[in-house]
């Protein structure tokens, strides 16, 4: 009888898959057959509760098959199966730690399940989660939930940013950070707010306040994390965007592809669906880029504060177990923060006399930091004993060209932030490495001479100061820099805006015929608003023209003849309006261009003009011919950009030494040409055969086989030999062979003589 319940029972387990699709069709007609199939389960978890360690294997199948079964069906019989999400729950909270492995991932399945299903909400289901991915130490449950805690975050938040769930998150991972400081269990916040911060998902400061206390803990481990954070993980985002971009697939070419391939209905179904994903994720990015993402570094509430607790626990505490690595990256941290927020931490300048010093691993990333945390409203007295000391360490006669290179970089970097940290008799011994043959040593000094003839030309000797610089000084218009002195806000590269519409305009009245210099509408009709009460109240006999008068010049009418002695000639006349004629094109230009920045709003197409205006004059910056030329602002380094120990090194760091083969190949073909463009045809057409895998024709390789004429007079000669020929011809081939060929060592010869 137990024999025959059992087959029974086996039977209609077996059948669960068909019942589920029945069910799923017309649930009312399958009302008693569920309630059967719930039974069972009821009866199998009552028997796991009382004793989940001693579940027989039979047992374990049958309720995994029919969690999986009431699963699929919950939705249908809702007043049945109230109790089944909290049932699951209960099951995998209490015992997790001892619930066979495939069990165990059927529950978790089931419950990501029922929230598809809207039987329970997203919020219920991660807090069902993430404690047991934080408590659990199996290895591949921690990564499954890990895994479905992500994917739902960012299901929750595809259609829009659900606020009310993100904030729930954060805080539950802001508590599991700041309630036991000392337990690595922080990580799992860092990994899942760093994974959602690269998908931009989650780009608000709750976030950021997350890591930052992750970067204040007390574990080696969170730390890190933290502080990996915020120096990498602004780029990761960056990264993952650009790659996203580069995977899409062109409307244009699915197109044309369809005209070009046999037409069928799945081909036009498959392109159908390409172009839908297409578009949406077109919108989806028109919806995001909506939003600035601003930089992690950015999003800080107090950075004072935390670059101040950032320093004195890790870096100034005796007690810190962080390694030097481990401090170096700190360190980093600490100097971006004071460099882009222009901090004021002064025990962080004396911290680096220690390391300033060839003989310290790692020097070039500590005169990196060095550079970032410098800006211009350090005090010139705090950093001048510390330029001081890389100069006598690092640059001198008997410096290696690779030392001395990384002090003379270090010392620009930080200059290029605070030109008054530089010493006038320093400025000047330095300019003079100049001449070293060390190509390195040659370049980094002349970087700090034309640093130095842009911001401070009158401490560099007149030989060294170069043209421009020598008229400028001269024209009153290059000014030595005072401490705390602050340039003017202004938009960067708006000149080039202003030049730009002006030729335009210029253009535009050139086809219409009219005078080049002719004003726009626009401009005519605020002229004469701006003249109106001029021409009705005047009379002049000076038709709409001005009369320049200088003031505070007095004029001396007189009609003496002794006096048109002394009077100027008509060349220097001429060159003297030639000078003012330049210099009143010089002020229309800027005229203009505070016309521009003051009187019109600049429209988005006029924003986008002007960023593709500034990546031009970037790149005419970096071209052979423009070296000396002074670089714009917008092409030097951004204030959010690191600075790397490379960069201090130089030319150090493509050095034989440390490059590999790979590496040098590289650099010595990057300033090469391409050379396909000037291939063959018949090159270009091998070139791709082999790059599609495809060999080569017979005919091809006739031709590198050696032609039959010239191989035909040798065949003859061999089919005429005698037997007394073949036998000496392989005695000798055998004889050869034993001293090693035609060269062979053996001095004397083997073997019958011809």
């Amino acid at each position: 009888m137990v024999k025959r319940k059992l087959g029974a029972l086996e039977k209609v387990e077996a059948d669960l898959p068909n019942l589920q699709h029945k069910i799923k069709k017309d649930p009312q007609s399958y009302i008693e057959d569920f309630r059967a199939q719930h039974y069972q389960y009821e009866s199998h978890r009552e028997i796991f509760m009382a004793a989940p360690s001693s579940a027989t294997d039979t047992g374990l199948i049958s309720l995994r098959d029919l969690i999986d079964f009431i699963s699929h069906v919950a939705d249908c019989y809702p007043d049945i199966c109230k109790d089944f999400p909290q049932q699951l729950i209960d099951m995998l909270l209490q015992h997790h730690l001892v619930l066979e492995t495939e069990l165990r991932e059927k529950l978790v399945g089931s419950l990501v399940l029922l929230k598809k299903k809207e039987i329970i909400d997203s919020e219920r289901l991660l807090h069902t989660l993430f404690p047991i991915l934080v408590s659990t130490p199996s290895k591949t449950l921690r990564a499954l939930l890990f895994q479905k805690i992500l994917s739902e975050l960012r299901t929750a938040n595809s259609k829009t940013t659900n606020h009310k769930l993100n904030r729930t998150m954060q805080t539950v991972l802001f508590n599991l950070v700041t309630s036991d400081r000392t337990s690595a269990k922080g990580l799992w916040a860092i990994k899942i707010t760093r994974e959602l911060w690269k998908r931009q998902i989650w780009t608000e400061a709750k976030a950021v306040e997350v890591m930052k206390e992750a970067s204040l803990s007390e574990n080696e481990k969170v730390i890190v994390g933290g502080v990996r954070f915020f120096l990498g993980g602004d780029k990761e985002r960056e990264e993952l965007e650009d790659e996203s971009s580069d995977d899409e697939v062109n409307v244009g070419q699915v197109k044309h592809q369809l005209t070009i391939n046999k037409k069928t209905r799945k081909k036009a179904r498959a392109a159908e669906k390409a172009i839908k994903s297409v578009r949406n994720k077109e919108k989806k990015r028109g919806q995001h880029n909506v939003m600035l993402n601003f930089s992690a570094l950015h999003l800080l509430h107090d950075p004072q504060g935390f670059a101040e607790n950032m320093f004195f626990k890790h870096l100034q505490n005796g007690k810190s177990k962080l390694n030097l690595e481990q401090k170096l990256q700190v360190l980093q941290l600490v100097s971006r923060l004071v460099g882009l927020h222009q901090l004021h931490i002064m025990p962080l300048y004396s911290y680096f006399q220690k390391f300033l010093t060839p003989r310290q691993p790692s020097v070039t990333s500590f005169l990196a930091s060095l550079a970032q945390a410098t800006h211009d409203l350090v005090p010139p007295d705090v950093l001048e004993p510390l330029v001081q000391k890389i100069a006598n360490e690092f640059v001198s006669e008997a410096s290696a060209g690779e030392v001395a290179t990384a002090g003379l970089n270090a010392i620009r970097e930080i200059c290029v932030r605070q030109p008054l940290a530089m010493d006038e008799t320093l400025l000047q011994d330095l300019v003079m490495y100049k001449k070293s043959k060390d190509k390195g040593v040659m370049m980094a000094s002349k970087g700090l001479l034309s640093l130095y003839r842009d911001v401070g030309a009158q401490m560099l000797k007149k030989r060294d100061r170069g043209k421009e610089a020598s008229m400028g000084l001269r024209a009153g218009e290059k000014k030595e820099k005072r401490f705390g002195e602050q340039a003017v806000g202004q938009i960067e590269g708006l000149e080039l805006l202003a030049r730009y519409k002006d030729e335009e305009r210029r253009k535009k009245n050139i086809e219409k015929g009219l005078p080049s210099d002719a004003e726009d509408d626009e401009d005519n009709e605020e002229d004469n608003w701006a003249a109106w009460n001029v021409e009705d109240d005047e009379d002049s006999d000076v038709d709409g023209e001005w009369i320049n008068v200088e003031d505070d010049v007095e004029i001396d009418l007189s009609d003496s003849e002794d006096e048109g002695k002394n009077r100027p000639s008509k060349k220097s006349k001429q060159e003297e309006e030639e000078k003012k004629e330049g210099e009143k094109s010089k002020a229309e230009e800027e005229i203009d261009f505070l016309k521009l920045a003051t009187t019109r709003i600049l429209t988005p197409a006029d924003l986008a003009k002007l960023a593709e205006l500034r990546a031009e004059a970037a790149a005419e910056a970096t071209l052979p011919g423009n070296k000396g030329r002074v670089a714009a602002p917008w092409t030097s380094r951004h204030t959010d950009d690191p600075l790397t120990a490379n960069e201090i090194e130089g030319l150090a760091a493509l050095s034989a030494a440390k490059a590999t083969r790979e590496e040098r190949i590289a650099h010595a073909k990057e300033g090469q040409t391409d050379r396909s463009e000037h291939k063959s045809k018949e090159a270009r057409k091998k070139e791709r055969k082999e790059q599609e895998g495809k060999s080569t024709t017979n005919k091809e390789k006739a031709r590198k086989h050696q032609p039959f004429l010239m191989s035909l007079g040798k065949a003859k000669s061999k089919n005429k030999r005698s037997l007394k020929d073949v036998s000496r011809a392989l005695k000798a081939h055998h004889d050869r062979g034993k001293r090693g060929g035609k060269r062979g060592n053996a001095g004397t010869t083997v073997g019958p003589s011809r």
